[in-house]
């Protein structure tokens, strides 16, 4: 919302605009008054407010959906795309830490939550995760891309936020992650010879890139990225491990799938942290999913409205609100 364009302004519409409740009782030369009229110093006319609204800053942490991969000696699915603003911390592929938004009261903003990318047991390209996103009137809409898919037998990983890791007969050139979003998948390995016998390499994570495969070892799945927006340290974007011939391989930090050998399913990654899928080296098994991604909201608590809809979790930490969307929704500020 914003104060009336034209016409008569009251004290009870400025004490709306700030948050404030109960009976209007204003210091017209406060702070809040000043930087919501824009007038630094001197006497305040309330018609200076024309169209003026109150703001306030909300840091961020969006993560897309992780993505997929298929059967078959097949690479790890990448993680969804990871960009957050809080505190300085990095976002993901190494990004830096992103500019806040401006959040105004009144106005609504809406959260969408990426899907994973389904995990599939055909001899063909999987299905790369979902993007999420905040949206609203006056803000740059932030948004977060899938996870690649990983490459089946003869496929290199597809792109994404975190790329998906390439199957075993996929050797070179690994995809690269989105800038400041992910890293790319790890190359495959089609030898005959060694320990581990033709197998797919892991996908990027949001922390690290997916592990190339090699004659003795399966490519693990990249770790994810830490953050404290939520109050404490939780890592999150992990690429899915790759699937092997005759080994398995580990998920990356942040819910990144397991991969599986010659026998059983690949792993799906982990629910709301937008981990990608476990490879498998089985040629009648499923790839792993994908994980769902998460969206999470963190305001100073004298500006949170307690307007949602969506059911996110609401929790805080000192002086502030954290609101954590697993499903899409909206806040009104």
């Amino acid at each position: 919302m914003a104060l009336q364009s034209s016409g008569y302004i009251s004290l009870n519409d400025v004490n709306v605009e700030l948050g404030n409740s109960g009976t209007a009782s204003i210091n017209m030369g406060s702070s809040a008054v000043r930087d919501l009229f824009g007038v630094a110093s001197g006497a305040i006319s309330l018609s200076d407010g024309y169209g003026a609204s109150s703001s306030y800053t909300v840091s961020y942490l969006v993560i897309a959906g992780g993505g997929g991969t298929a059967k078959d000696r097949s690479g790890g699915g990448g993680a969804g795309g990871y960009r957050n603003s809080y505190a300085s911390e990095t976002s993901g592929g190494g990004g830096s830490s992103e500019t806040a938004l401006q959040f105004v009261g009144g106005t609504t903003y809406t959260v969408s939550i990426g899907a994973g990318g389904a995990g599939t047991n055909t001899n063909a390209t999987s299905n790369s995760g979902s993007s999420s996103s905040i949206s609203g009137t006056g803000i740059s809409t932030v948004t977060s891309t899938g996870g690649g898919a990983g490459g089946w037998q003869i496929g290199a990983g597809q792109s994404g936020g975190s790329s998906g890791g390439n199957g075993s007969e996929y050797t070179s050139a690994t995809t690269a992650g989105t800038a400041g979003q992910g890293y790319g998948g790890g190359a495959g390995n089609n030898s005959e010879s060694g320990s581990c016998l033709r197998s797919g390499g892991g996908g990027g994570g949001a922390g690290q890139a997916g592990i190339n495969s090699t004659t003795s070892a399966t490519g693990n799945g990249g770790n994810g990225q830490t953050s404290s927006i939520s109050g404490s340290s939780i890592t999150r974007g992990g690429g899915g491990g790759g699937g092997g011939q005759s080994c398995s391989s580990t998920g990356g930090s942040g819910g990144g799938g397991n991969g599986s050998g010659a026998s059983g399913n690949g792993s799906a990654g982990t629910a709301n942290t937008g981990g990608g899928g476990g490879g498998t080296g089985c040629d009648t098994c499923y790839g792993g999913s994908g994980g769902s991604g998460v969206v999470i909201l963190r305001m100073p608590t004298s500006n949170y409205t307690g307007t949602t809809s969506g059911s996110p979790s609401v929790s805080t930490s000192g002086s502030d609100t954290i609101l954590t969307f697993n499903g899409s929704g909206s806040y009104t500020g």
